[in-house]
């Protein structure tokens, strides 16, 4: 897999995604890319727009609103990362792990996502 675009606050999706989404499709998308990415380990370029995950959403014509641009710059903020920036995978997902869910911080990046039931199951 080559350097991919990635939104941000995906690496936190794909870490607590079990198999639940808009579609079947969507679905068997976000499994495969988090396989792809978990056994290759990849570098990603991160964006703020559409990327390999958005594209198979069905309701790719805003869905996630306004809410999602503000999750990928509050991941980024607090990372320490930036638009456009290529990093390994494997270094997002492990800072997403160490500075937003191990330090509490998940309610603050996306709490008001309609999946984050899911993750703050998870988190206990």
């Amino acid at each position: 897999m080559q350097s991919s675009e990635l939104r941000p606050h995906h690496a936190l999706c794909l870490t607590f995604f079990e198999g639940k989404g808009y579609s079947s499709d969507f679905v068997r998308n976000m499994a495969k890319i988090k396989e792809l990415l978990t056994d290759s380990d990849p570098e990603v370029r991160l964006t703020t727009d559409w990327d390999m995950i958005c594209r198979r959403c069905p309701h790719s014509e805003g869905s996630c609103g306004e809410k999602a641009p503000l999750y990928d710059r509050a991941v980024l903020e607090i990372c320490g990362l930036s638009q456009g920036q290529i990093v390994k995978w494997s270094r997002l997902s492990q800072m997403a792990e160490e500075l937003i869910i191990k330090a509490g911080r998940l309610p603050q990046v996306c709490g008001d996502c309609q999946w984050s039931y899911i993750c703050s199951e998870k988190c206990k």
